[in-house]
């Protein structure tokens, strides 16, 4: 099958099973959802919104982050991982957000991308769910799916994002990104993974590498 044609058909299962998929990080505004999407890194989107209201009582707005002390804000932030460069960065991209931007957060990749602890994955959720800008956000997750569905090699995310944007149209790309995410949690998971019953790798995955997932017992590229 063309890739082409197996990314249509992807697209429709998925609009099947999470027609309006919505953003699992529970957020007020643009920086409450950047502030949850630098904590999501390497922890579960669940852990995030279990410490967030706590984190927003504390620190709402920039201004108030920027001026906590940065243990306090590792404190509250300790169960998720990473939590003491997380707080570092936190407290930093505040304070540059007051420095440079007015305590606004900038509807620019350049400018989300210039913040400590912000890469191209967040800014890209930030620009395509606050600024309604598309954008394909590639985590690891939506990249080991990518590999094993057969619609991008696996050389790395930046290779896969591309890759996914010709594939899917520019206007569905925030929520296909949505969608594959729900899809791997509930359907494709990256460990002990039962092709056959996949309502997609049973038809679009690719058998030499659902084989060898197998054999070695993880879930795609490292």
């Amino acid at each position: 099958m063309k890739r082409q044609d197996k990314a249509d058909r992807i697209a429709t299962i998925l609009d099947e099973l999470y027609a309006v998929p919505p953003v699992p990080l529970r957020h007020r505004d643009s920086f409450e959802l950047l502030v949850a999407v630098m904590l999501s890194a390497q922890t579960t989107d669940k852990k995030v919104n279990e410490i967030t209201p706590a984190l927003f009582g504390r620190a709402p707005n920039p201004t108030a982050m920027a001026a906590a002390p940065v243990a306090e804000i590792r404190e509250i932030i300790r169960v998720v991982g990473l939590a003491n460069g997380k707080s570092k960065n936190l407290v930093a991209m505040a304070g540059l957000l007051l420095e440079r931007h007015d305590g606004q957060v900038p509807a620019s990749f350049e400018a989300l991308e210039a913040l400590p602890g912000v890469g191209h994955k967040t800014a890209s959720v930030v620009m395509a769910k606050a600024f309604g800008v598309p954008a394909f956000p590639v985590d690891t997750h939506i990249h080991r799916l990518a590999w094993r569905w057969g619609l991008s090699d696996g050389k790395n995310v930046v290779k896969t994002e591309r890759d996914l944007k010709r594939l899917f149209p520019r206007e569905t790309w925030h929520n296909v990104h949505l969608q594959i995410i729900y899809f791997g949690r509930e359907h494709c998971p990256a460990l002990r993974h039962d092709p056959v019953a996949c309502p997609i790798c049973s038809w679009a995955g690719v058998k030499v590498r659902l084989a060898d997932e197998a054999r070695r017992g993880r879930g795609g590229p490292r």
